[in-house]
């Protein structure tokens, strides 16, 4: 009996020390998979692109790329596709280790010249649009003090309108477009200057650019966003136009005139006018919105997209997209 005891206490030994070292192994495999998980993560970069401008709204962009940094590497290159910015900005993700560089430009839409010349100086596109040669004359150089930048403009060499180099592979995504979260950012404008849905019209207003042709891109997805809104908030109704301030006369008065005939046109069937910005910011363009509607009655929100936690979740959501 006691030969009995004592192999079934070996039996027992073992098979308990088989049960931990399996449980052992189980969890050095969930550790190994996490840790290649939060590799493989860190290995993408983001290169956030933004216009720059004011400290004000500096300031409201690299709260976007520090809140984006907890989950991807963020580089931010401000201007309107600067070389020297976005080149900086490529050597700070390359020297943080990243493998790939994902372009993510916080622009209202993808519809523009700025668009086109970025694309190139990024290597993606193959020609270089006219307007990157205005753009490098312009010098949008906003936010960037760096040596980089200091050594850039000394070099004589150096230039603007050629791609930048890059040791790792670079994607670009879309800019703000259609986005649905930029619907549900304007919706929360709409509202906050709301009093009876059912008796107001919200009037989105972009800026636009200069071609008929990227109009008509921007008005796409500006109804797009209109419809995105109408589900969550029963106003009377919604619309939307460009009043296209870079474009010559008299596509610029045009505009003004439609905007004011909207405006009136709302006000005369006994409505309330909401008119909410398209606009990443304030900072100039509202007040020509302001200037042209003089002597006409209507709310507006006392901000732009911007600040907006949704704003990084945007950044995050087209850096996951492929």
């Amino acid at each position: 009996m006691k030969r009995d005891n004592l192999s079934a206490l070996i039996t027992r030994s073992v098979f308990m020390l088989l049960l931990i070292l399996g449980g052992m192994s189980v969890v050095s495999a969930q550790h190994d998979h996490h840790v290649v998980g939060l590799s493989a993560k860190s290995t993408t970069g983001v290169l956030l692109l933004a216009h720059g401008g004011k400290q004000n709204w500096n300031d409201e962009v690299k709260k976007i790329g520090a809140a984006v940094d907890g989950e991807y590497p963020v580089e931010i290159a401000f201007g309107m596709a600067s070389k020297r910015n976005i080149q900086t900005a490529v050597d700070k993700l390359a020297a943080r280790g990243v493998k790939e560089i994902v372009a993510v430009p916080l622009f209202v839409s993808s519809h523009s010249s700025v668009i086109t010349s970025t694309e190139h100086l990024l290597g993606l596109r193959k020609e270089a649009p006219a307007a990157l040669a205005v753009f490098a004359k312009m010098g949008h150089d906003h936010g960037s003090h760096d040596a980089h930048a200091a050594q850039a403009t000394a070099d004589k060499s150096f230039d603007p309108t050629t791609p930048v180099k890059s040791t790792v592979p670079i994607r670009m995504v879309a800019a703000l477009d259609r986005h649905h979260l930029v619907a549900e950012i304007l919706t929360s404008r709409a509202e906050s200057i709301s009093s009876k849905p059912k008796k107001e019209v919200v009037v989105i207003v972009a800026h636009g650019p200069v071609s008929d042709a990227e109009n008509a891109e921007w008005l796409a997805d500006m109804a797009s966003l209109a419809g995105q809104m109408k589900p969550k908030k029963k106003f009377k109704r919604i619309e939307y136009l460009t009043v296209r301030d870079d474009a010559p006369e008299p596509i610029r008065s045009n505009a003004a005139a439609e905007l004011r005939a909207v405006v009136e046109r709302a006000t005369k069937e006994g409505n309330r006018v909401l008119i909410v910005p398209l606009l990443l910011s304030y900072g100039g363009i509202e007040a020509g919105v302001k200037t042209r509607l003089e002597g006409l009655e209507y709310a507006m929100p006392t901000q732009g997209l911007l600040p907006d936690e949704r704003l990084s979740r945007w950044v995050i959501e087209s850096v996951k997209s492929r």
